[in-house]
């Protein structure tokens, strides 16, 4: 009987990985339960910066239309008239006519009001609320409503805007939280010289929410110039009208009241 040939076997041999001894199996634990329990601690920090991110970012987004609305363009004029008296008339005259009650008509100018009045519930004496006529725009009606203060003394007299408000529908009275103005006119007189005249101050001041585009995307010089032209326009033609009213209104004062001359 003949042997056949075997091969050699083939020993295999596996590759195990050390075991661990107990101290660095216990080691092991713990890092891996650490960082199990840093886990949640770095979500809620992330969620924590994310919620207070948004609430930054909320805040600005409320704060940016105010700040828009914050711009404010301040419009002002001013001018002034030297008017000459006529013959035989002082300025002392004027004086006089200016400090009687009866000239409140004459220096409010009653004539185109629609209406006026003491005003109501004011500490301080010769104060008016006065309505001008309604006028339209846009579709709406709008009175403006003005609570003036005439103070006369014996060297001058002093009309002052305390106040000045839209009256009309919701959305016009809306309005008058976004503007403000001032207006003081002054008027004096003088003897000097050989040309005896009344001088007449007027100053007006206005101050504009600008947040409508698109005037909210320009500097605000572009509203500010041209409502400054605007303006002046105005009181370069108003003031030497009042000037020749209060003269007229003085000849018929003192014909009305020939003891005062």
């Amino acid at each position: 009987m003949r042997l056949a040939a075997t091969k050699p076997a083939a020993i295999f041999i596996a590759k195990h990985h050390p075991v661990p001894k107990p101290r660095a199996r216990a080691a092991a634990e713990r890092a891996k339960k650490s960082r199990s329990d840093r886990a949640p601690w770095r979500i809620a920090v992330a969620s924590s910066d994310a919620e207070a991110d948004g609430e930054d970012d909320a805040e600005v987004v409320q704060a940016a239309p105010e700040k828009a609305r914050g711009r404010r363009a301040r419009l002002s004029a001013r001018r002034r008239e030297s008017v000459r008296l006529p013959d035989g008339v002082t300025g002392g005259d004027v004086g006089e006519f200016l400090r009687h009650p009866d000239a409140v008509v004459s220096l409010l100018n009653t004539g185109a009001l629609e209406s006026f009045s003491p005003a109501v519930g004011s500490a301080e004496p010769g104060t008016f609320t006065c309505a001008l006529r309604r006028i339209g725009f846009l579709g709406f009606e709008v009175a403006p409503v003005l609570d003036l203060r005439v103070a006369p003394t014996s060297t001058d007299c002093t009309i002052e805007m305390l106040s000045c408000r839209f009256e009309g529908s919701e959305s016009i009275e809306q309005q008058n939280e976004l503007f403000s103005a001032f207006m003081s006119n002054r008027i004096t007189w003088s003897d000097n010289g050989d040309e005896p005249c009344l001088d007449i101050d007027v100053s007006l001041e206005v101050t504009l929410e600008v947040y409508t585009k698109p005037f909210s995307m320009l500097p605000l010089s572009a509203v500010e110039k041209p409502g400054n032209l605007l303006m002046q326009g105005l009181l370069d033609r108003l003031v030497p009208m009042l000037g020749e009213q209060l003269l007229r209104d003085y000849n018929s004062w003192v014909q009305q009241h020939p003891e005062a001359s």
